[in-house]
């Protein structure tokens, strides 16, 4: 079973209601705040208020989010963004989150695959950026096996406690992911 947006593995869909429970553990994991810049917690009303109004329109929210799940069970193991999505320029940033309990299953790799492809031949983005603490070796891992290269760093870009750490910039041109 191979959609758009499915494989035998894993299925992206859009994001409900009966969400707001996983969003809110995620959204205040204060261990993903410095790859997040987020920086106070997010509460159940103002996640709500986010549901109830977000649309799905690539192109009017720059933004687009999709829940990752197991094709065979339904069960939600991540979530993975488009940000920034510029349609002048045929870009967008990437963002991945693979729960604890899923890592290292290989289910970030087959997320990255879908929206890689979904990107390129649905939306017609060009390329996909993603920046990535470069102590984040199995992230790094995930981007470049999926056909990222690395374009840069950026030095002292995030602070954990009172120390800044350097981030890697990959990009990906012809979104499609390697074979």
């Amino acid at each position: 079973m191979s959609s758009l947006l499915s494989t035998d593995i894993i299925t992206l869909r859009a994001l409900e209601p009966t969400d707001i429970d996983l969003l809110y553990r995620w959204e205040n994991d204060t261990t993903l705040w410095t790859v997040t810049d987020t920086m106070a917690p997010y509460s159940r009303q103002v996640i709500w208020q986010y549901l109830k109004n977000y649309s799905g329109d690539v192109y009017a929210s720059h933004q687009l989010r999709l829940m990752v799940t197991l094709t065979a069970t339904g069960e939600t193991v991540g979530i993975i963004d488009l940000n920034d999505v510029d349609a002048f320029n045929s870009r967008a940033e990437v963002g991945l989150l693979i729960a604890r309990p899923w890592q290292g299953k290989g289910y970030a790799h087959a997320a990255l695959a879908i929206v890689m492809n979904y990107a390129q031949n649905h939306l017609g983005l060009r390329q996909l950026y993603v920046k990535i603490p470069l102590d984040n070796e199995a992230c790094l891992h995930v981007f470049t096996d999926c056909g990222f290269t690395m374009s840069g760093t950026l030095r002292s870009w995030i602070k954990r406690g009172s120390r800044y750490h350097d981030v890697a910039l990959l990009q990906h041109i012809g979104c499609n992911p390697r074979p």
